[in-house]
């Protein structure tokens, strides 16, 4: 069965609040969105809100809350920012289960395009993450149709799994699909059979069949889902097209 992944783009904390609550109790582990409006040109919570000034995101950074439902439900933080790196500590106090960095943010920390060099401080990073942390977090890198896939081959041993952005314009739900994502898809998994891939992006019930047997893992669906009048059965008809 092909794992499905929520995925959210908030406006502000009590958006993000309402729809996990729309997935509450029927999926273990929802995509939360954060998009800073430098990386990707759209921005969700809390970089919409103020970023540390919105309270909620204030309390949460001070431990006097956590996140929504984090009780019964566990987060996938996909940080489609430009400082990824150098504040993947506050990241990590959001209590995430799972953190994807995106391969083509690497070096816009200091407001150029990615060079060999980065990646290579990327690599080292990506090495140094702490052991108890990859007890608690696992770590995925996300790549974009327009970047050759082999480019994130000498990373992919040190992350969890790999994701595939299945549109071009990253940032923004209800896109067109990319299918330039199938290839990327084939490739990783000739070179890395037991990897786990994971799709971002436009998911719909015509193009899913496509993707699980390009050889897809799991399967990460915005519009699809909230906009669906039964989120559930929505769900596992997805599930079951693995």
């Amino acid at each position: 069965m092909i794992e499905i992944i929520p995925a959210i783009l908030s406006k502000n904390y009590e958006d993000l609040k309402n729809k996990i609550a729309l997935v509450r109790g029927i999926v273990p582990v929802v995509q939360i969105d954060i998009c800073d409006g430098v990386f990707v040109q759209n921005k969700t919570w809390p970089f919409s809100t103020g970023g540390a000034e919105d309270i909620n995101f204030h309390r949460i950074m001070n431990e006097e809350e956590g996140m929504p439902f984090w009780e019964d439900i566990d987060f996938e933080l996909d940080l489609m920012v430009s400082d990824a790196i150098k504040n993947f500590d506050i990241y990590t106090k959001l209590g995430p289960r799972r953190i994807i960095f995106h391969i083509e943010a690497v070096g816009l920390a200091r407001g150029q395009a990615m060079a060999e060099g980065d990646l290579k401080n990327f690599k080292d990073f990506l090495e140094g993450i702490d052991v108890y942390i990859r007890d608690e977090i696992q770590f995925g890198l996300a790549i974009n149709t327009t970047t050759p896939v082999e480019k994130i081959f000498p990373l992919v041993n040190y992350v969890d799994f790999v994701q595939c952005m299945g549109i071009e314009d990253i940032g923004f739900q209800g896109q067109d699909f990319d299918e330039r994502v199938l290839e990327q898809i084939k490739k990783l998994r000739k070179e890395f059979p037991d990897l786990i891939i994971s799709v971002d992006g436009g998911v719909n019930f015509k193009t899913a069949p496509e993707l699980v047997e390009a050889g897809a893992s799991r399967l990460v669906a915005g519009s699809l889902i909230l906009k669906s009048t039964d989120i559930r059965e929505t769900i596992s008809e997805l599930e079951n097209l693995g």
